[in-house]
């Protein structure tokens, strides 16, 4: 490890992004604006956009198995609850 290892800034997998997220990002209110689903008929993956400070956002996530069993809550139109970052907030997830 060189000396100026120390410094730069460590990549977060995504896990542990949403994991941070999940606990400390600020919350906002969403729509679905797409979604795709497996051949099952359950969405695995959605599109969204939230506002925040007058700012559009859109971001897309894939869905967490918890969250592939209510997939009705992530069909496109649904009004949705996401997590931020408030230092970067184009960084989100659905909660």
């Amino acid at each position: 490890m060189s000396f100026l290892d120390r410094f730069r800034k460590k990549i977060e997998d995504e896990a542990s992004r949403i994991e941070r997220l999940s606990k400390t990002g600020r919350m906002a209110d969403g729509r679905i604006i797409d979604a795709e689903s497996d051949n099952d008929g359950r969405i695995t993956q959605v599109t969204y956009t939230y506002i925040l400070a007058g700012v559009q956002y859109e971001s897309s996530q894939a869905l967490s198995p918890l969250q592939q069993q209510h997939s009705s809550d992530y069909a496109p139109g649904k009004q949705i609850v996401i997590r931020y970052d408030p230092r970067r907030p184009a960084n989100s997830i659905v909660v």
